[in-house]
């Protein structure tokens, strides 16, 4: 048997094909890459809400636990309520006794004004008195002497004087009855004012008292909570964190990177937490600045020295994946996000 090497002609052949699979890999791989921009520069963020005490009070009970799910509206925490129910209820007394003066003082205006009609009554009739007694003694006084006596004269000019007197006095009265009708309005206008004043401070003492009860404004979960039952808290104070369920991802592509990025684009999310596993995605928008003019020292690149510095624009993603498939996504998480500037 001869020792010379078999002549095998498909093993160029195979060479061959290797080779053209291999470069038409790399050139779906080169033309994929044209149509796509990457960054590593990104994060899973979320609207977090921050529960803080809005009263000072002790904390009573507490309904939730670290990392608890929580729905929105649920119960998750109490203070002591009892000093604010205290509150409560001397502003809805000191309503009832404001209303009484009200009441009291509207009376007084209807008292007021009846004695005000009264005396423009009485002041009428001697107004009348005051006329007759006056024609009377006025004609009197120009008889002579022979048809009407010196006294009877005399007795009509008194009349008169009196009738006049009268009127003078019911002129009074009508005066002063509408000092104190003006006054007892004036007084009815201040028990109002009163009453205003106690309804607020029993606003805000029931308001008070209702912020002694917290309820979660989101569907979520707990996070970052400080407090205990017992604990002692004052207004402003954290409390606790909610985490919402809806999340999303901001990545911080380059600048020369936007020309293909627009809202709407298809966008492929791989998490690093969880061995890059992908989420399908889509743009939602864009910022209108880069993330170093609202810097607490932005740039200022008309002084000194200038060296252009490509800049990062945050970019905002929702997930197009059910809000099952995203429960293990957390705010802070890192991810890769590549986006398809041909597809929607």
């Amino acid at each position: 048997m001869s020792d010379a090497p078999q002549h095998r002609p498909w093993r160029p052949l195979l060479a061959l094909a290797v080779l053209v699979l291999a470069g038409g890999a790399g050139a779906i791989h080169y033309l994929e890459t044209l149509h796509t921009e990457t960054t590593d520069d990104a994060t899973v963020q979320a609207d977090m809400v921050a529960v803080m005490a809005k009263v000072p009070a002790y904390v009573q009970a507490l309904h939730v636990d670290d990392n608890s799910e929580v729905k929105k509206g649920d119960l998750l925490l109490e203070l002591d309520p009892r000093d604010y129910a205290m509150q409560v209820a001397a502003a809805d007394t000191a309503l009832r006794a404001a209303e009484s003066r009200v009441a009291e003082a509207k009376a007084q205006v209807e008292t007021a004004a009846a004695d005000v009609d009264q005396y423009k009554a009485d002041m009428a009739a001697a107004d009348a008195s005051s006329r007759l007694a006056t024609d009377i003694a006025n004609r009197r006084l120009r008889l002579t002497e022979l048809s009407v006596s010196v006294e009877d004269k005399d007795t009509a000019t008194a009349n008169a004087e009196t009738a006049r007197a009268t009127l003078d006095a019911a002129r009074s009265k009508v005066a002063s009855a509408e000092t104190r009708r003006k006054l007892a309005e004036a007084q009815a206008q201040t028990a109002q004012v009163g009453v205003t004043q106690a309804r607020v401070a029993l606003n805000q003492a029931q308001l008070n008292l209702s912020y002694t009860r917290i309820f979660a404004a989101t569907d979520g979960s707990v996070a970052n909570r400080t407090v205990v039952a017992g604990n002692y808290v004052e207004p402003g104070q954290l409390l606790l964190s909610l985490v919402p369920n809806a999340i999303y991802v901001v990545a911080n592509f380059k600048e020369t990177q936007l020309a293909g990025i627009a809202p709407g684009r298809k966008a492929v999310v791989k998490v690093d937490a969880l061995d890059g596993r992908s989420f399908a995605a889509h743009v939602d928008s864009s910022q209108r600045g880069s993330g170093s003019v609202f810097a607490l020292l932005p740039p200022e690149n008309a002084t000194g020295n200038f060296v252009k510095v490509v800049q990062r624009i945050p970019v905002k993603l929702l997930f197009d994946e059910p809000p099952e498939a995203l429960r293990r996504l957390a705010p802070g998480m890192s991810v890769e996000v590549t986006v398809d500037e041909a597809a929607r």
